[in-house]
């Protein structure tokens, strides 16, 4: 019996692995996008591994026993007794891998870390750390960019623009919202929170993913820890939630 669980157990989770990494997109719901290849090589190794120890075991794993394997599983205290039935629980992460396919993290991670304030910039002489907006039209920007420039801007890049934000909504104290979004350097086990408060709207239900238009509300001094990122919202529209929830790149700001 323990034999067969190992056995099925790396076929169901090399089968999972395959499943979110190579039909589908929701590997990206738990890692980078360029782990990809090494989820793909893991699945296939997994399948591999358990199709060979079927073989070797003879599938579908009731081979009668030879009387020198039986001698040999005693003598090294296996016999028929079988591992314990606790061990079934295992099939429990591959199954849900499979069918499930637990979601992305969301606005509970977020609402229990703290938004990691972004870094002070490297200083520097000449021209501003921080390039000037588009005079025209709505900014997109990621709330990474967004953030860096509420807290340490000192030039105000902000003043004057309006401002497009992409995010999920977390709620927050006496009915304070924020659009977050988490970052990840390797996969949702070191995912990094981003915020914005939003003001001047209504809040949406938690999870939901919107696009936020509106304009700097400087919060704090500029320039020190003590600076928040918010925004005082003109339109607050609702939106699909994307393939890769953490990417919140935008290559470069664009007037719309």
């Amino acid at each position: 019996m323990k034999r067969n669980i190992q056995v099925l157990l790396l076929l169901f989770l090399g089968v999972g692995l395959l499943h979110i990494s190579l039909l589908t997109d929701l590997y990206l719901r738990y890692v980078r996008a360029g782990l990809r290849p090494a989820l793909i090589a893991s699945g296939v190794l997994l399948i591999a591994l358990g199709t060979v120890a079927a073989v070797r075991d003879g599938f579908p794993f009731n081979r009668p026993r030879t009387d020198h394997e039986q001698d040999h599983e005693y003598e090294h205290g296996h016999g028929h007794a079988g591992g314990p039935k606790v061990a079934w629980l295992l099939y429990v992460p591959a199954l849900t891998i499979l069918f499930l396919a637990p979601p992305a993290l969301g606005s509970y991670t977020a609402s229990r870390d703290d938004a990691e304030a972004p870094k002070a910039p490297a200083s520097a002489t000449g021209d501003s750390l921080y390039p000037a907006l588009p005079g025209k039209g709505v900014v997109e920007m990621s709330l990474n960019d967004f953030t860096s420039r509420a807290v340490w801007d000192t030039d105000g890049s902000l003043k004057g623009h309006t401002v497009r934000l992409t995010g999920f909504v977390t709620p927050g104290r006496h009915g304070t919202w924020y659009v977050s979004r988490l970052a990840i350097s390797c996969c949702a086990a070191d995912a990094t929170v981003r915020k914005v408060r939003v003001h001047e709207a209504a809040a949406p239900p938690a999870d939901t993913w919107v696009t936020v238009i509106g304009t700097w509300h400087p919060t704090g001094k500029i320039g020190t820890d003590g600076a928040s990122p918010a925004l005082d919202a003109t339109t607050v529209r609702r939106i699909p939630a994307p393939k890769d929830p953490y990417n919140d790149v935008v290559a470069t700001p664009a007037g719309s």
